[in-house]
């Protein structure tokens, strides 16, 4: 079995955001369809470890995005595992759009979760041998992200029924869609996201509340911000992110 995995998307008119460009929450949504799909082929699908009691949860991501496309365009996405050691497993992402142009670059993370204990397990124990490719997308050894001390703003979201994934739980793409909302309206409408870095901490469900946090970071040529979800019903913290900005080119792409 080939260790990369490509897969085609066309990018759809409710895909794109105010500018008429691909969303990034759009392009996470692809990379995981195209992680889905290679895991089905490796026999190891979330319906192939839910048989047995598993099921894969993101632990962290990690996504650069140094190009953008239009509504109509295609974009080309090239996913592999790169290492799996103890309880996680690493896979790389790299999209480009039909004429080459790099898109995004993404590694991530993620660890397969007993769901009668909802543990991580060791995968060597419970998970046959896939192929590996050992080189990483971006070099990133996932240190523990900063956490939010000094808020400046501050937004709540009910998880609804179309936030929930066959996990049950909210999906990733929800977290970092929730987080992007509390970026100042200047940097939405004047900047493009560059960078997100997402580490995964603990599960959220319907019906629950969600406080989303963000904070500037001083210095730094591009604008920064620190990200910080919160469960309101007890205060456990759900994820800790950064994101980080660059000005729109004049006239856009």
């Amino acid at each position: 079995m080939e260790p990369i995995y490509e897969k085609k998307f066309q990018v759809r008119s409710y895909e794109v955001d105010a500018h008429g460009l691909v969303r990034p929450t759009a392009i996470l949504n692809y990379l995981q369809e195209a992680a889905g799909d290679h895991a089905k082929l490796l026999g190891v699908s979330v319906l192939d470890l839910m048989a047995q009691g598993l099921t894969w949860v993101l632990s962290r991501t990690h996504l650069q995005l140094p190009g953008t496309v239009r509504s109509r365009e295609e974009v080309r996405v090239r996913t592999w595992p790169s290492t799996r050691e103890g309880r996680f497993s690493c896979r790389e992402f790299e999209m480009t759009a039909a004429d080459g142009r790099p898109i995004a670059l993404a590694t991530s993370s993620f660890a397969v979760l007993d769901l009668a204990t909802r543990r991580p397990v060791v995968i060597d124990e419970r998970l046959p041998a896939w192929p590996l490719l050992p080189r990483r997308a971006i070099a990133d050894n996932f240190a523990t992200l900063p956490r939010l001390t000094a808020p400046e703003t501050e937004l709540v979201f009910q998880v609804r029924r179309g936030d929930l994934d066959i996990n049950r739980h909210a999906n990733n793409v929800v977290y970092a869609a929730w987080a992007l909302e509390t970026v100042p309206a200047a940097v939405a409408e004047e900047c493009l996201l560059s960078e997100l870095e997402i580490a995964y901490r603990a599960e959220v469900f319907y019906g629950e509340t969600v406080v989303a946090r963000c904070q500037e970071l001083a210095g730094g040529g591009e604008r920064a911000f620190l990200h910080q979800l919160m469960r309101r019903e007890d205060g456990v913290e759900l994820t800790r992110l950064v994101t980080r900005w660059r000005a729109c080119p004049s006239p856009l792409p």
